[in-house]
């Protein structure tokens, strides 16, 4: 039989499906990429990365010719092409398919012909986040030119920053203890860790089944959420998750998160586990309640988890 504690435990569950609730993290932060055209032909076409409703600017060092400047097949899925001098204005209508792709070529005042192609966010790895997407693209022809190399030395300093980030992150997590539990957790072996079953709970979604279960732990707290997405169509896909002490995401707390899949396609479950701290829960010498905000990839919350500050155990 599964100990239970106190009634104070049982925790709150919000569905936020249609909450216009976002996530503001540095996913909110104007990403910019240079592109380096290349004069060998076999690297003639670059992929741009849009999103549903978010307006992309491709940006070149020359005026854009507008009455030669189109896309192949946009309808329905773009709307109309913009061209202000030396800009083009792309907007999805919604977010494309992954298996989508919509031919633009580009042509300058001077004749010159640059081919693209309009494709959804992409991952260079399953689970990787953020995915490139692109809010601005700085097109450059002449890859001595001063602006370009400054955008070139821009991008290398900032993909280095990154590296060393996710590399430090990556060697701290691998002598992690909580990370060791949530990724017991996320693939079904609660028992071999120290954590108790407190509470589940199966809030609706006309989507999503989901399954909730809370754990409490000496000095730490654990959750356990359970997706199968039910959606005859699109795939669900993970954005990210904070602890806060409020819903504002100003107070986040640090925390230990492993998941088993980042995207559930249709029919398939997948689980999301994250352990965090008593240090997490303190505030001012007491201990507080915290809300687990999940989020999906069109920025919308997705669901609530209350936290509740007697999950900790001494």
């Amino acid at each position: 039989m599964r100990t239970r504690l106190p009634i104070r435990t049982v925790l709150l569950f919000v569905l936020a499906v249609s909450s216009s609730a976002q996530a503001s993290d540095e996913r909110d932060t104007p990403f910019v990429r240079p592109i380096m055209l290349s004069e060998h032909p076999a690297d003639g076409t670059h992929s741009i990365y849009v999103k549903g409703q978010m307006v992309t600017t491709l940006r070149f060092e020359q005026w854009v010719e507008p009455g030669k400047t189109k896309m192949m097949g946009w309808e329905g899925r773009l709307e109309p092409l913009v061209v202000v001098r030396n800009k083009v204005l792309l907007e999805p209508i919604r977010d494309l398919n992954r298996d989508e792709g919509i031919p633009l070529l580009v042509t300058l005042v001077d004749g010159t012909e640059i081919p693209f192609l309009v494709r959804p966010p992409w991952r260079k790895r399953d689970g990787e986040w953020p995915p490139v997407l692109d809010q601005q693209v700085d097109v450059f022809q002449d890859r001595e030119s001063y602006a370009a190399m400054r955008a070139a030395l821009m991008d290398a300093l900032k993909k280095n920053d990154t590296l060393a980030e996710e590399n430090g992150r990556y060697r701290k997590e691998e002598n992690s203890v909580d990370h060791a539990y949530a990724t017991l957790l996320a693939n079904g072996h609660a028992k071999k860790t120290p954590f108790r079953f407190v509470v589940a709970a199966r809030p609706k979604d006309p989507d999503m089944e989901m399954l909730v279960e809370v754990f409490s732990g000496p000095g730490k707290a654990a959750a356990l959420i359970t997706l199968k997405n039910i959606h005859h169509g699109d795939t669900w896909e993970f954005a990210g998750a904070y602890l806060t002490r409020d819903l504002t995401g100003y107070t986040k707390q640090p925390f230990a998160l492993r998941m088993t899949r980042s995207a559930i396609s249709p029919g398939q479950s997948g689980t999301i586990a994250v352990v965090a701290d008593k240090s997490a829960f303190e505030k001012d010498g007491q201990l507080v309640d915290l809300a687990l905000q999940i989020f999906r990839s069109d920025g919308n919350q997705q669901l609530v988890v209350r936290m509740d500050r007697t999950l900790i155990r001494q």
